[in-house]
């Protein structure tokens, strides 16, 4: 199959339309209401980085003009259009979900989000001790000047643009709004009514104390916020030279090119004007808003309400067989676990490494990392076992996108704890999630595993949804030394008998699975696919999907994120349903049923269908051997397609709509998982 010729959704307009299932949730009443406050949050974060990356990227790629289209396939600046056109769109839903059905909502609740304007004498003056205490002294003005050039704004910072008014002559000032200052302050409660400021609130009740020097009859005061470009120019070589290069550029990001100024719509387009000509602003980057940007500051909005308002937390559950009292290497010895976070407990992990730090036997411990918690157990772990003088060989991934700074420093820390610290292998990203420990064992060796969907990250795992094994099969095991192996050679694993590993056996691997169902479909035999991933995006895994569904293979795909295959086209996709998942979790998982003539392979992987996991990034798939623990993953994907609650099916129309099934009995498969892994014995 022409993959020129295969329908396709653009990547990122396919984004845009996850982003918006983001959004979705904002807006279910049924969805607790802090939580509601939560996802808005949720939904600007994921837009400030598709500011920062992906349109970051295809206003670069626009300056090519006409042999941009013939690399792409599209013109990037047609799609930059669309971009603003649907983030407008949503940028109004936004606004009033929150200002014309949150906000009323929580004063519903008796809780009330004053601004600058509501406060009666008695919180006057609370606000005004805050910002005399907390905030004055951090506050200081830039005043403009039409001669000078506008300063740097810093990316992502909220700044207020102030305009100072005295006998028709105008002053116009910036100021930052601090953040390293709780975004939220609670005031005092009166007769059960809480009432909650935003700290920009407090900015602009005090301007008067800020620009006391100057006359002025009026101050007005808007506010802006900045996203620059945040992909990085990089020298390519793995060392102490990337290291200081990375470093570098890391301080160069804050100074990105401009890529949207959100506004607030109130502001008096001469106040506008002056910063699109002084910032050098085209249309495409201008973003109407409202007065508070910044919006992900609201993931920690306080909940002074009822806990009601907020999702209950179900506590971590135990998995069947494995025991924090007794040596968990001695049970993988016997068989397989699965762990299912977060409806069971992370600790396993964590306690997997510190029984390897301290246990005589144990001579060595290699793992590779992509993201790490902020105070990182996983790390606190590995230097201790190089303190009990174990050899620890740790692969940080440098290249973690926004964990740049956080890996950098954690490499030096374990560096200096005695950790042979590896940084990859050039230009390849090592996204995988694997851990081996070496162990002597009456006098021979012995490995054990840990290969995860998600990463090695606490914190994380209370909110992804992810898969982990634990094994001590030869098989697997045998093949994970030979990764780690050719990792502290600096270059790529080959001869993998039973895992999957881009960038050299993934494609061709998966590609043989799908021909096996191609072939069996074409003999008339039982024939099926079904993929969870986050992502869909690479064309030639997608043209062969179509390829498979012309054969007759009947294809189910779980996609949470951008998804460019088009679902329902005669000739293409009539046997290929798509369904995406968002609620309370975020569904992170990467799982692959397969047929096989009705002797099911089912196998977890870190990759999703992205050509930059399959051709360009260390990443491991592997396969469950196990009959029990395959049953239980194929089990949870069953519940998955069977939600009709949180599930929305992808369409060539992008319309979102919910997932029915004919089922009459409501299913929510996040609830459903945690209640089917709760009865399992």
């Amino acid at each position: 199959m022409d993959i020129k010729n295969i329908p396709l959704i653009n990547r990122e307009i396919s984004w845009l339309y996850f982003n918006e299932r983001v959004l979705q949730e904002a807006a279910d009443p049924t969805v607790p209401l802090i939580e509601r406050v939560r996802f808005l949050a949720i939904f600007s974060s994921n837009l400030d980085e598709f500011y920062r990356v992906r349109v970051a990227t295809l206003s670069r790629l626009a300056n090519l003009n006409e042999k941009a289209k013939e690399i792409l396939g599209y013109n990037p600046k047609k799609v930059l259009n669309q971009i603003k056109t649907l983030v407008v769109k949503q940028e109004k839903k936004f606004n009033n979900l929150y200002e014309n059905i949150i906000v009323k909502q929580l004063a519903e609740e008796k809780i009330f989000i004053l601004n600058d304007k509501q406060l009666n004498v008695t919180r006057g003056e609370f606000v005004k001790n805050y910002f005399r205490e907390k905030l004055l002294a951090m506050l200081v003005p830039i005043m403009l000047d039409e001669s000078l050039q506008l300063p740097e704004l810093r990316d992502r910072a909220i700044y207020f643009f102030v305009k100072l008014t005295r006998n028709k002559k105008t002053r116009l000032a910036l100021i930052e709004v601090p953040d390293n200052l709780p975004r939220f302050v609670v005031l005092p409660e009166t007769n059960n009514l809480k009432f909650i400021i935003l700290l920009d609130d407090i900015i602009r009740y005090s301007l008067e104390d800020i620009f006391f020097i100057f006359e002025h009859d009026s101050i007005e005061a808007y506010s802006i916020q900045l996203t620059r470009d945040a992909e990085l120019d990089l020298d390519k070589e793995v060392s102490e030279k990337f290291i200081d290069s990375l470093s570098k550029s890391l301080q160069k990001r804050r100074k990105g090119k401009p890529m949207r100024l959100l506004y607030d719509t109130e502001m008096p387009l001469d106040m506008l004007k002056y910063l699109v000509s002084k910032m050098g602003l085209h249309g495409e980057s201008l973003i109407p808003g409202n007065r508070y940007h910044k919006f992900k500051d609201f993931i920690a909005f306080p909940n002074v309400g009822r806990p009601e308002l907020e999702y209950v937390k179900y506590p971590p559950m135990p998995v069947a067989g494995l025991s924090f009292g007794k040596s968990l290497m001695g049970m993988i010895a016997k068989r397989d676990y699965l762990i299912s976070t977060p409806y069971q407990s992370y600790d396993y992990v964590i306690h997997f490494l510190r029984e390897a730090a301290i246990d005589p036997k144990v001579q060595e411990i290699s793992i590779a990392v992509y993201r790490l918690a902020e105070n990182s157990r996983i790390v606190h772990a590995l230097i201790n076992a190089a303190k009990n003088g174990k050899k620890v060989n740790c692969l940080v991934e440098l290249r973690a996108r926004f964990d740049e700074q956080n890996n950098i420093t954690w490499s030096r820390r374990l560096e200096e704890e005695g950790v042979n610290v590896l940084y990859g292998v050039e230009n390849y990203k090592v996204h995988s999630k694997i851990c081996l420990v070496k162990r002597i064992e009456k006098e021979k060796t012995a490995y054990y595993a840990c290969l995860s969907t998600g990463n090695f990250n606490e914190k994380t795992a209370k909110l992804y949804a992810d898969h982990t094994i634990f094994t001590a099969d030869k098989r697997l095991t045998g093949d994970l030394v030979k990764v780690f192996r050719a990792l502290g050679k600096n270059t790529l694993a080959k001869d993998i008998e039973h895992l999957i590993v881009s960038p050299i056996d993934s494609r061709p691997a998966i590609y043989k699975l799908i021909d096996n169902e191609i072939k069996n479909a074409k003999a008339g035999k039982k024939a099926y696919m079904i993929l969870k991933m986050n992502s869909l995006a690479d064309e030639q895994m997608i043209s062969k999907l179509y390829q498979a569904n012309n054969a007759g293979v009947k294809i189910n795909l779980i996609i949470r994120g951008m998804c460019c295959l088009v679902p329902g086209m005669k000739g293409f996709s009539e046997n290929i349903d798509v369904i995406s998942i968002v609620d309370k979790y975020l569904e992170h998982s990467r799982v692959h049923v397969y047929c096989n003539g009705g002797n099911e392979l089912v196998y977890l992987t870190s990759a999703d269908f992205m050509t930059r996991n399959i051709d360009n990034r260390v990443e491991v798939g592997f396969p469950i051997y196990d009959d029990q623990l395959r049953k239980e993953v194929r089990d949870i994907i069953d519940i998955q397609l069977s939600d009709n609650t949180k599930a929305r099916e992808i369409n060539s129309h992008n319309t979102n709509k919910y997932h029915k099934t004919n089922s009459e009995i409501l299913s929510r498969a996040q609830i459903d998982i945690y209640n089917y892994l709760k009865n399992k014995k």
